[in-house]
């Protein structure tokens, strides 16, 4: 990792926390505003965490700019959690016929890049 690539992620680690510290919830009760603050702490820690070992530039990159959509998507709809997407377990067919791998294969490149980090479910 290079020492641009490094502030760049600690920047965004430490906007993250800022998010965190300063959030107000949109609905009306004080109870969900912690809850959701210890979310957005709690799940950067995690998905930082996890990403610690990445050295290849590539996948450092694509975690950067879901780092960056997900801040933007929260900020945004004033929601930290991540926005589902819906997609049918079998319904990206393929030219020659519904395979298994193809569909997988399409599955993983739909997935938007706000939810890369997490698995399917």
């Amino acid at each position: 990792m290079t020492l641009a690539t490094r502030q760049e992620v600690l920047s965004l680690y430490r906007r993250i926390l800022r998010i965190a510290r300063s959030w107000q919830t949109h609905c009306t009760r004080p109870h969900d505003t912690e809850i959701e603050k210890n979310y957005i702490v709690q799940e950067s820690r995690t998905l930082f965490r996890k990403n610690k070992q990445l050295t290849d530039a590539e996948s450092i990159r694509k975690c950067i700019e879901e780092c960056q959509a997900r801040i933007e998507i929260g900020l945004h709809y004033r929601n930290p959690y991540p926005r589902p997407i819906h997609i049918p377990p079998m319904g990206l067919a393929s030219q020659r016929g519904r395979h298994l791998r193809t569909q997988e294969r399409l599955r993983k490149q739909a997935k938007p890049v706000y939810l890369k980090s997490h698995d399917e479910t």
